[in-house]
């Protein structure tokens, strides 16, 4: 792979492969309801998107005045992961894409994902890309910490034996976009201007080496290492 810029390529998953987050802060929202908490789903993206909601606890219970604990995070994923298995659809482009890389990669690619394993699963699964990532799929919540923090993709990169510092990184949201940078990986980010991506100035403010708006680009990005182009 010598004449690749990377080793390996590391793909967040919300956002990025699947067009999740509306579903999932459709969820959230109706549940923050029912403890009180009136939310619109735009709110809700810009407060949750890209964090994990338990790290949220203290904000939802001064809003509520309720503790979440482990039993409402698991009706929470339960409510989630129905309405994922019913509703999802891939982000356009996307599974192209990811066959692409994969080929051109030898299958040095991996899912490093905020999310639970199980969620991550199922929605590989739901648009066909399970097999693309089967070996390597890793999540946050495996980690002692979440995205922002490196430790999801730090894992992902020693899973396939490569240097972080040779990895490509693909983030939606500058939270990722951190935890990818703190890895020491060169990040990507996708922003097609649709809710729940974080914004091109806002990707480029957090340190990215490239913007890019759809997933069709991605595997030729990738080819000359986002220089050619570059904004």
């Amino acid at each position: 792979m010598s004449h690749l810029p990377f080793d390996a390529v590391l793909f967040d998953c919300d956002g990025v492969l699947v067009d999740s987050e509306r579903i999932t802060h459709v969820v959230l929202v109706q549940m923050l309801g029912e403890l009180g908490w009136t939310l619109d789903i735009e709110d809700a993206m810009r407060i949750f998107v890209g964090k994990m909601v338990k790290d949220e606890a203290a904000r939802i219970k001064a809003h509520t005045g309720f503790a979440i604990d482990d039993a409402w995070l698991e009706s929470f994923r339960a409510r989630r992961n129905d309405a994922l298995a019913r509703d999802l659809v891939e982000i356009p482009g996307a599974p192209a894409a990811v066959r692409a890389v994969h080929a051109a990669f030898d299958g040095r690619i991996a899912v490093a994902s905020g999310a639970d394993r199980r969620k991550v699963e199922l929605q590989l699964r739901k648009v066909g890309l399970f097999e693309c990532f089967e070996a390597h799929i890793y999540s946050g919540h495996e980690m002692p910490r979440s995205k922002p923090h490196p430790d999801v993709y730090l894992a992902a990169a020693a899973g396939l034996r490569v240097a972080p510092a040779r990895c490509a990184v693909i983030e939606d949201t500058v939270s990722g976009a951190r935890a990818g940078l703190a890895a020491g990986a060169t990040v990507f980010g996708y922003s097609p201007g649709a809710p729940g991506h974080s914004s091109a100035d806002a990707l480029r403010e957090a340190g990215v080496a490239h913007v890019f708006t759809d997933m069709a680009e991605l595997p030729a990005l990738l080819a000359r290492g986002g220089a050619e182009g570059a904004p």
